[in-house]
């Protein structure tokens, strides 16, 4: 696991660079895409970089790393996504899939056949969870729907205005499934990120903390900001 520290806007350049040469490599990579605070300075860059005509995600496929259930469409994944990013790149809107509308068996299927993931884009929860892999979450899940816990949804309420409006449950791609990316990018942002951005770290490799398990495979890259990184 390699860990960089640096200021958000140079975090996301250099992410955006892994991104870019995986794609000079590959048009048609297979990327895993988280949403969230952390993700949006990224995909601003790289928004910027496609409309200088430096990157072009045209034949990209993307696979969302999570979505809410029952939730308002203005305020799903799949909304931040297209807002984001198919508004502002050339990603083609029928390269993009997300979990929830199937069974996680026909989403992990779709991954398979479009060759397995490339890269996995995360972010990292209050509570040290990755996706909605929640603290005790088996090493070999595949894409399941997730009971929240009550601290990520406290997490989440500035996205949906209130604690009591975000959804009960989400889905998720597995432990396991994300682990098996050829690459993984983690970005965490921010103070409240110190302590997960330690025990994913340092601490054991178990279920109770499911972003030590991003410990294990060998191509794992981790950006932090100053006040991510303050206790490592």
């Amino acid at each position: 696991m390699k860990t960089i520290v640096c200021e958000i806007e140079g975090c996301c350049r250099q992410a955006a660079d892994q991104i870019a040469a995986l794609i000079a490599e590959k048009p048609a990579a297979v990327l895993a895409l988280a949403c969230g605070r952390s993700m949006q300075p990224l995909f601003g860059e790289l928004a910027k970089r496609c409309a200088a005509g430096e990157l072009s995600l045209r034949e990209a496929r993307v696979f969302a790393v999570t979505e809410f259930e029952d939730c308002p469409e203005e305020q799903s994944c799949r909304a931040e996504l297209e807002r984001e990013l198919l508004a502002r790149t050339d990603l083609r809107k029928e390269n993009c899939f997300y979990p929830g509308g199937e069974s996680g068996e026909d989403y992990e299927a779709r991954i398979a056949e479009a060759g397995g993931l490339d890269l996995a884009v995360l972010g990292l929860g209050d509570n040290a969870h990755f996706g909605y892999n929640e603290p005790a979450t088996p090493y070999n899940s595949r894409t399941h729907r997730q009971k929240l816990t009550d601290a990520t949804r406290r997490q989440l309420a500035w996205r949906f205005g209130a604690e009591e409006a975000v959804p009960a449950f989400a889905w998720t791609m597995g432990v396991k499934t994300v682990l098996e990316a050829r690459q993984i990018l983690v970005l965490a942002f921010g103070e409240e990120k110190a302590k997960p951005a330690f025990q994913m770290l340092y601490a054991r490799d178990d279920s109770f903390v499911p972003a030590a398990f991003l410990q294990l495979p060998l191509n794992v890259t981790v950006y932090l900001d100053p006040a991510a990184a303050a206790k490592i």
